[in-house]
């Protein structure tokens, strides 16, 4: 068995250098090949991050929905694949950028070649399917604003638009070539176009949906509504994190000279910032080291340090990092107390962390590292200058209101000709049951017709 074991590897030794090199490759080509390769499994990575919006969304609401949570998310990111390839694409990178500073227009029902063109630093195809993901992304955050109380037809509905529209416009006017990239927007991979705009998407949804039965009582006070499985919403901060990586050191795009590295490595610090200052500020205000808030300050370390990751020192992450941990605990209180009912605290950890990110830049980002990545100009501590952080509030204005208004207005005509939330039998039942006629947990849950509160 040895024997031919050593064989098969000798034979495949010999034969594997001209299978690989019948043609001797050029610099360009194996450079080529590798961004390829580095921006496909960039895009696997985040893709793999809708696995652990299912488990968060799942661990963070109650059994009666986690097959419905499960489920919907499979299919939306399948529906947002063949919108986004028949128009998100386009409305965010299509036709010539430099045209139109409000949208792109063309390579809609995208026709990639099937391979790179020569000078190409690798195929569209690669480009449209990291992109994709962002977008995903994006639209599962959205779906924070949903859960528990929607109905699955406004989700087939709210795809369409918010991937078709939405967050394509965002996208274009940062990275697209837009305005807002003229004006030296710096974004790195999506505080504002991911992030953002999916928490906005969201808090217009929870605002017209009201929030779940019995989470907030006649006298204004709330109701802790908890979700059932804390081990998989742990589970899902760590495929999240891992997923990260793809997220922020895959917007590099290239291998180069291994810039993605300190990416990476701005992202850790941020991510770990995040974790500690918000465990320690739950455990200094409440006495207690709460695990949720934990759990969310480390996800709002990641998305604090999206935006200026490429952009700041290591020192300067871990203070973007602290200041996201501290600010998600204290917002989550807030929307609370202005009775928003925000189950997955994608208000908080997306749109407030979110918004902080993209602010930071304007304050930490530096010469040397804006000049590196070609956008925009060193923030307020390394040049004295606000002109950056200006951009970056202009930035935020103006997506957060282009997203509140397009996503109000969607939602708000999904209400009147539709209605978009479940009857308040189907909400108690649970929507396992009542949207899909079966439970996530059949073995665990009551017969249909007995009394299912929790």
């Amino acid at each position: 068995m040895i024997k031919k074991t050593m064989l098969a590897l000798g034979i495949f030794t010999l034969l594997f250098p001209v299978m690989a090199f019948a043609e001797d490759p050029s610099a360009a080509t194996l450079n080529m090949g590798l961004n390829s390769l580095w921006v496909m499994l960039a895009f696997i990575l985040v893709l793999l991050m809708q696995g652990g919006f299912i488990l968060l969304e799942t661990g963070s609401t109650r059994m009666k929905n986690a097959g419905h949570v499960a489920g919907k998310t499979i299919f939306t990111t399948g529906l947002a694949a063949l919108i986004y390839w028949a128009f998100g694409y386009g409305m965010a990178f299509g036709g010539d950028s430099g045209v139109n500073a409000l949208f792109g227009w063309g390579d809609f029902f995208f026709n990639p070649s099937i391979s790179a063109a020569e000078g190409d630093s690798f195929p569209s195809t690669v480009f449209f399917l990291f992109q994709l993901a962002f977008a995903a992304v994006s639209l599962s955050i959205a779906w924070g604003g949903f859960a528990e109380r929607a109905k699955l037809s406004s989700y087939i509905v709210f795809t369409v638009f918010f991937i078709a529209i939405i967050y394509p416009v965002v996208a274009h006017w940062i990275w697209g070539g837009g305005w807002l990239a003229e004006d030296g927007a710096q974004d790195f991979a999506g505080s504002t176009v991911v992030h953002l705009t999916g928490a906005l998407a969201a808090f217009a949804a929870t605002v017209l949906l009201k929030p779940r039965i019995g989470k907030f009582n006649k006298d204004g006070s709330a109701n802790e509504i908890l979700g059932h499985n804390q081990v998989f919403t742990a589970l899902s901060v760590l495929l999240l994190w891992v997923g990260w990586f793809g997220f922020n050191a895959g917007s590099t795009v290239a291998i180069g000279d291994g810039f993605f590295g300190y990416v990476a490595f701005n992202t850790m610090l941020g991510a770990g910032a995040g974790g500690v200052a918000a465990l320690l500020i739950s455990w200094a205000v409440t006495g207690k080291a709460d695990i949720t808030t934990m759990l969310n300050g480390t996800l709002a370390g990641l998305v604090a340090i999206t935006a200026s990751c490429a952009f700041v020192d290591p020192w300067a992450a871990v203070v973007i990092g602290l200041v996201a941990g501290v600010l998600v605990f204290y917002s989550v209180k807030f929307f609370e107390k202005i009775k928003v009912d925000d189950p997955i605290y994608a208000l908080s950890v997306h749109g407030a962390a979110g918004i902080w990110g993209t602010l930071a830049n304007g304050i930490f980002a530096t010469q040397l590292l804006a000049d590196k990545v070609g956008v925009g100009t060193g923030g307020l501590i390394d040049t004295g200058s606000w002109k950056q952080l200006w951009v970056q509030f202009e930035s935020v204005v103006v997506v957060g209101a282009f997203v509140l208004a397009a996503s109000f207005l969607v939602l708000g005509v999904m209400k009147l000709i539709m209605g978009f939330r479940v009857t308040e039998e189907q909400e108690i039942i649970g929507l396992d049951l009542s949207e899909h006629g079966a439970y996530g947990y059949p073995e665990q849950m009551k017969k249909a017709g007995q009394n299912i509160q929790g």
